[in-house]
């Protein structure tokens, strides 16, 4: 996820300060990975250097400044480039759990097994995500049917490479 792109796309609703941006992406974006504050000020210092956000006041806090961000017609054009372009889809043609997968039939090691513990953390997983999407607001209910669906595909993996193990065990350590 572009940060930096999701804080002028806030930033697009109304000038906030730095703690105002950080509790916005939370609340939308951060359930699983808030943001630090020390992310966010250094996102908005790139952001005012790069001429895409602006400082539009200071006020006198109870510590240091506090400065409210705007942003600029440059960072209007900018998200809008971002939100238009296609994200590139990722292959996973280089995933741990296979290199985990050769690695053990490599080193004479049960393969099998390794898939069973994997696929019973990717159910256990989907589990926690289903209790979640059942009981969230439709944000989360998205944000967890990606997910869901990822782990699908997981799962389909690892029932697929169950069944050629005996050929894969071969090829590696012909």
């Amino acid at each position: 996820m572009s940060i930096g792109h999701t804080l002028l796309g806030i930033l697009e609703t109304g000038p906030r300060h730095g703690y105002d941006l950080k509790r916005a992406f939370d609340e939308r974006f951060g359930h699983d990975r808030p943001l630090h504050y020390g992310q966010v000020y250094s996102t908005m210092s790139r952001l005012l250097k790069n001429g895409l956000v602006q400082v539009d006041g200071i006020e006198p806090g109870e510590g240091p400044e506090r400065k409210r961000y705007a942003i600029t017609d440059a960072g209007i054009t900018d998200v809008a480039g971002w939100l238009g372009r296609a994200e590139k889809p990722e292959p996973y043609l280089q995933s741990v759990l296979y290199t985990k997968v050769v690695l053990a039939l490599l080193t004479g090691r049960d393969a099998g097994d390794l898939l069973d513990v994997q696929r019973a953390e990717h159910l256990r997983l989907m589990r926690e995500l289903t209790r979640r999407k059942q009981g969230g607001d439709l944000a989360d209910q998205l944000i967890c049917d990606h997910a869901l669906f990822h782990l699908e595909a997981d799962l389909r993996w690892l029932e697929m490479t169950a069944a050629r193990l005996d050929r894969l065990a071969k090829e590696v350590r012909g």
